[in-house]
């Protein structure tokens, strides 16, 4: 939250630059991408150039009580999103495409802290704890992530899942193989 909108802006930028030309999302043909909130890296570049792409781009429907997160295929960005819940955009009323998990080549993981590990500090909710092992062997999880994001230690619990690669606007740390 300490980085000006202009600077989350620009490294943002520079991150998404770098997923956009990895062999990870080159070799993806479906993806599920978080939308941004508040301060965290930006995604609608690359849900937009995605998209444009042909691939097949899915965001998160957060189904709170359930504590859930379900896959939505999106067609046209921004247009189909409405806030959802605690306000972060998600696909609105009639636009609803449930996708199944085990679908999904790659999933862009947001989170507050990450480590050279790969492991993440998230939220606080477990949502993507519980959705990453949905998905199929093979598939790889990235973290966009600030450089100030990245600790020595974010301390796992036995639940918290890991992501397979860190990107930074300075490094790619691949954590774990894919």
């Amino acid at each position: 939250m300490a980085l000006s909108p202009d600077l989350v802006k620009e490294k943002s930028r520079i991150i998404v630059d770098r997923i956009l030309s990895s062999p990870f999302y080159l070799k993806a043909q479906s993806l599920m991408v978080y939308v941004d909130f508040r301060n965290e890296v930006q995604t609608g570049s690359l849900i937009a150039r995605a998209l444009e792409e042909g691939k097949k781009v899915c965001v998160p429907i957060t189904d709170v009580k359930g504590k859930k997160l379900t896959p939505s295929r999106l067609l046209a960005y921004p247009d189909e999103l409405a806030p959802g819940a605690w306000g972060i955009l998600e696909p609105g009323p009639g636009f609803v495409r449930p996708v199944d998990p085990g679908d999904m080549d790659l999933v862009v993981v947001p989170g507050v802290a990450f480590d050279p590990g790969g492991n993440r500090l998230g939220y606080g909710g477990g949502f993507y704890d519980r959705f990453l092992p949905r998905t199929r062997p093979g598939t790889v999880f990235v973290a966009p992530a600030f450089e100030v994001q990245v600790v020595e230690d974010v301390f796992p619990g036995p639940h918290d899942v890991p992501v397979h690669i860190v990107v930074t606007e300075t490094r790619i740390i691949t954590a774990r193989c894919c």
